[in-house]
This record gives structure tokens, C-alpha cells and sequence, in this order.
């Protein structure tokens, strides 16, 4: 019986479609959800967060403009779908604030079990290779995932940066989890890891991240992100 709460479920697809075509399609729709799915990132520009279509966009934007800085030469295409695939689980899973560490004590389990229920919608080759790209990625043992993630760890500080600390400031945040995050950027690009380890410490001179002498908190600044119940 079919999921009432599928989009592709509101209005089937005509009979005449081929059936491989019509369940690529039903994907796709599904996708759409992706949307809907908020971040904690404050976007750069608008008043209002990041949803995961977004992120997803603008890391596919930023391996295609910065794969000459990756540590290990890259398939770039690959890394663009790694991308492109990572974050589909939040639709089911929904987002896990990185400073946020009661979402984050069982986003395993969670995206385990949207990936059970989402991939599959695929024909069966396609259901395959998506859940394989998810694992590469979540793996980082590439050196496509490894960029891809150095990537999916820069997105939000730039946010952060012409936000004025962004995600830097909730609750939960700190000196020591940013540097964690910048971390991961290193591990894919020396010369990006460079660079956000620049923006965090001109940030903490600026008082800009939770817990350094002088900084507010989120609930001191107007407009700063909030993790949502």
C-alpha cells in the first residue's frame, strides 16, 4: 500500500508513463521536500535560515569553483553528486544542529532509517547507487568526500562570518567545537582550512563566538539563530 504521506501519492503519475520513468519522477518529487527542511545557518542574504536545497546548492556551487584547492585530485562531477545526495536523509531525519547535542545523540539511527525509506523509491540500480554515495560521503574516506565535506563545513562559517557569528553564538557553541568544525575542513584543503581558521580567529577578536571574553549570546542578539524544538 502507498505511503498517504508521499508527495507522488497527492496525484499519481498517468498510467502511460514507464514505470522506471515514473518512479524516478516520484523521487524527484519527494525531493522536493528538501525545501521545507531548515538549518541553523543564517543565510547571507535574507533575514532567515538556510534550508537544506539551499546548502545542498550552494556546496555544489563551491566544489566547482574551489576543487583546484583540494589536497588530493578530485573527480569533481563525483564530489558534486556526493554533495548533491548528502543531506536527502534530513528530509525524513531533519536537521541535527552541529552545537546542538541533544538532536545529534541519535541522527545516526535517524538517517539510517530515512535512507530505508527514501532511497528505496528508486528503481532498484538507482536506490543502490545513491545509498552508496550517502555512505561514501558520510565515511569520508575519499578524497571526494573528503573535500566534499571540508566544503559542507566552510558553507555555514562564511554564513557565520557576514552574520556576525551566525551559529557561532547558540547555545551549546564554543571556541573549542568551532575549531573541531574547522577540522574538517583541513582534512580536505589545507589552503580552505587556512582560510577558516583566519575567519574564526578575526571572529573571536571580535567577540563573535560563544563563551570568548565579550561575545553575546544568542538570546542577546536580535536576529540570531535559534535551535528550534
Amino acid at each position: 500500500m502507498e505511503d498517504p504521506d508521499l508527495i507522488p501519492a497527492r496525484n499519481p503519475f498517468p498510467a502511460g508513463i514507464d514505470e522506471r520513468l515514473s518512479a524516478q519522477l516520484a523521487f524527484l518529487a519527494e525531493a522536493d521536500k528538501l525545501k521545507t527542511i531548515l538549518r541553523a545557518s543564517p543565510l547571507a542574504a535574507a533575514d532567515r535560515r538556510e534550508n537544506d536545497a539551499e546548502h545542498s546548492w550552494h556546496l555544489a556551487l563551491m566544489v566547482a569553483l574551489l576543487a583546484e584547492y583540494a589536497d588530493e585530485p578530485i573527480d569533481i562531477g563525483h564530489t558534486v553528486t556526493l554533495v548533491v545526495v548528502h543531506d536527502l536523509v534530513e528530509i525524513y531525519a531533519g536537521d541535527s544542529p552541529v552545537y546542538d547535542a541533544a538532536s545529534r545523540l541519535d541522527q545516526r539511527e535517524r538517517e539510517e532509517a530515512a535512507a530505508d525509506r527514501l532511497f528505496p523509491m528508486l528503481p532498484d540500480d538507482q536506490a543502490r547507487e545513491l545509498r552508496a554515495l550517502w555512505e561514501e560521503f558520510e565515511a569520508g574516506e575519499t578524497p571526494e568526500s573528503r573535500f566534499a565535506k571540508a566544503v559542507d563545513r566552510l558553507e555555514p562559517m562564511l554564513l557565520n562570518w557576514f552574520n556576525e557569528g551566525g551559529t557561532w553564538r547558540m547555545p551549546g557553541a564554543s571556541l573549542d567545537k568551532v575549531r573541531a568544525r574547522a577540522a574538517g575542513v583541513t582534512a580536505g584543503s589545507s589552503t580552505l582550512g587556512a582560510a577558516t581558521e583566519a575567519l574564526i580567529d578575526e571572529g573571536v577578536q571580535r567577540g563573535w563566538v560563544r563563551g570568548v571574553p565579550g561575545a553575546d549570546s544568542a538570546e542577546d542578539v536580535e536576529g540570531a539563530p535559534r535551535v528550534e524544538p
